[in-house]
């Protein structure tokens, strides 16, 4: 039975409750408790309105398919807020609103906005229940879909609540889908009162709050406050024979702009050369790493999400036959193609025949011989992490997994090689704060224009990006044993416009050398820019590369980087405003004064 009662009595709670109660007038309130029997009722009554769609259960079990509205499919970065009291504490790359100003304008849309619904009442954890690194979270919301992709996202229930006590130290999250009207959209966030509120959407980026909003933009800035880090990282364990002879793991954490094969990376699967040596790699995390120094003085991460919420066009056998694997049951589709003749899903680059009987993702006849995609671009899997069969037995371990190394990396086709090392960590901070990814097609703008994108997280930062690059600089002094930090680009190109590096399970190859400058089992080649491999570390056994292509991967152009150079300064400038790290300014100039 849906549970109509309180499930704590924290008086904090309750006054948040009974705020959004009375905000939006719903019917009634449901306490989310966490239980199957209460998820399946809500599933049930999605089934029954419509709002999901059950699949092939033999062929998909626990599947089902959920359309979006047609004009809520993204997550609206000109519609998100950062709601600090000072507009220079928002700083240059964030859209800013006053928080009272905000709180009128969105009470105003949450007025009674709940008449004829039902309110959820989400008690979640980011990361593992009662860990030290997690946090707890209540969304409050009108939609069945987002109480059913937050229960496959977060841990979610009673036992939420039961950690949290009387402490008021969680994150208020309040969304409602609204009319869904474009112009009247908001995603506001309130960094001093750890307050996320959403309107008129429902696509997950801008309603499922416990995703960017609360894990990167809040923990952001609780991050700042408390001393650790909340990045855009995946977290990607390597198991092998080390250079001492014994069987180790290394964690790696890793931050990519969109489009740069993250979750790839994330779940890689080992060429045959490296499985029949024995490699294994485990996947921790996909999207986000909180990372913390732990009691060794090495950085400890953990991944605060229990799910995946990932792209699903372009993902196939090929590309990513883990995720394939894993989102074959327990699994929430969003705006993929259904094909009729068995009731099932599919979507284009799935590396399958498109379906002749199928509905597009706006629920239209599907034309396979047109040239609409009928999945849509941002297309999504909703899939519990248990689901993977690679996730790593570290995935619930409440300590976390320590890290080695910190990788940056964007879609660059000259200028950046296949990988370097960081002489530092404030060389690494520099590293991370001037990378950048050619845009394509998946990007609004001009395409094939390096757009600059400090550590993957320029749409995330809750608060001023020359602070956030600042705390970096201040977490790694505290650091004893720091990780070292590399950048990599799979996706350089010859003269022929072809990508020279094979990407893929391949880039193992390129991990497998950033271990060894880890374990220092192997030499590196001093540049202007950092550390490279000598050729010969690098493995290219068995792949369709040459020798010269490979000095092509990894060679440093002085012509290219005075440009590259020009361009990180001119973004430095923009983002300034008098809080740039001054340490930063400096190594730029150095390394713009550097001829060797």
């Amino acid at each position: 039975m849906m549970n109509n009662l309180p499930l704590t009595k924290n008086k904090k709670v309750l006054d948040f409750v009974l705020f959004a109660k009375n905000l939006c007038s719903p019917d009634n309130v449901i306490w989310i408790d966490g239980s199957k029997s209460q998820l399946d009722e809500i599933r049930a009554k999605t089934l029954e309105s419509g709002e999901l769609i059950e699949l092939n259960q033999e062929l998909l079990p626990n599947c089902y398919l959920h359309r979006s509205a047609i004009n809520d499919v993204a997550r609206v970065e000109n519609r998100t807020f950062i709601c600090s009291e000072k507009k220079e504490d928002a700083g240059p790359t964030n859209n800013w609103m006053a928080p009272n100003e905000a709180k009128d304008k969105l009470s105003a849309l949450f007025k009674n906005s709940m008449k004829g619904r039902t309110m959820f009442v989400i008690p979640f954890s980011m990361g593992v229940v009662g860990s030290k690194f997690s946090k707890v979270g209540i969304e409050i919301t009108d939609s069945a879909y987002v109480v059913l992709n937050m229960a496959i996202m977060t841990r979610v229930g009673k036992e939420c609540l039961d950690v949290l006590g009387d402490s008021t130290d969680f994150v208020e999250g309040l969304h409602c889908t609204a009319t869904l009207t474009e112009e009247e959209r908001y995603i506001c966030h309130f960094p001093l009162e750890n307050a996320i509120w959403s309107v008129n959407s429902g696509y997950g980026g801008n309603a499922l709050l416990g995703k960017k909003c609360f894990a990167l933009r809040i923990a952001s800035t609780q991050a700042k406050r408390e001393g650790w880090l909340a990045e855009h990282m995946l977290i990607v364990g390597i198991e092998r024979t080390g250079s001492g002879g014994k069987r180790e793991t290394k964690y790696i954490a890793a931050a990519f702009p969109s489009q740069c094969g993250k979750t790839n990376l994330a779940m890689l699967v080992p060429p045959k050369e490296y499985l029949d040596k024995g490699y294994k790699v485990f996947c921790v995390g996909d999207d986000i790493a909180w990372l913390r120094i732990g009691k060794d003085g090495r950085l400890w991460a953990v991944n605060p999400e229990n799910g995946f919420f990932g792209v699903a066009v372009g993902t196939s056998m090929k590309t990513n036959p883990n995720a394939m694997k894993a989102i074959s049951s327990d699994t929430i589709f969003t705006n993929v193609v259904q094909d009729l003749d068995n009731n099932t899903v599919w979507w284009e680059g799935m590396g399958t025949p498109p379906p002749t009987n199928g509905l597009t993702w706006k629920g239209e006849k599907f034309d396979p011989n047109s040239s609409e995609n009928g999945a849509h671009a941002n297309s999504r899997f909703t899939v519990p992490a248990k689901n993977c069969h690679v996730i790593s037995e570290e995935f619930e371990n409440p300590e976390g997994v320590p890290i080695s190394a910190i990788v940056f990396g964007g879609r660059r086709q000259k200028t950046i090689p296949l990988v370097y090392e960081a002489f530092d960590w404030e060389h690494g901070v520099f590293m991370g704060a001037s990378m950048g990814s050619t845009t394509t097609a998946a990007q609004q703008g001009a395409q094939g224009v390096t757009r600059r994108d400090p550590m993957a997280m320029l749409p995330f930062i809750g608060y001023h990006v020359g602070d956030y690059l600042k705390h970096w600089l201040e977490v790694g002094k505290k650091i004893k044993n720091p990780p070292k930090i590399f950048n990599v680009n799979w996706f350089r190109k010859d003269e022929n416009d072809k990508f020279i590096w094979p990407g893929f399970g391949e880039n193992l190859r390129v991990l497998d050398w950033i271990i060894d400058r880890c374990e220092d089992s192997v030499q590196a080649n001093k540049t202007k820019i950092g550390l490279i491999p000598f050729d010969k570390d690098i493995n290219i056994n068995g792949i369709d590369i040459t020798s010269s292509q490979i000095k092509t991967l990894l060679e440093i152009n002085d012509t290219e980087w005075s440009e590259e150079f020009k361009g990180i300064e001119e973004f430095f400038d923009k983002i300034d405003e008098g809080k740039l790290p001054k340490e930063l300014k400096d190594k730029l100039t150095k390394l713009k004064g550097d001829k060797k």
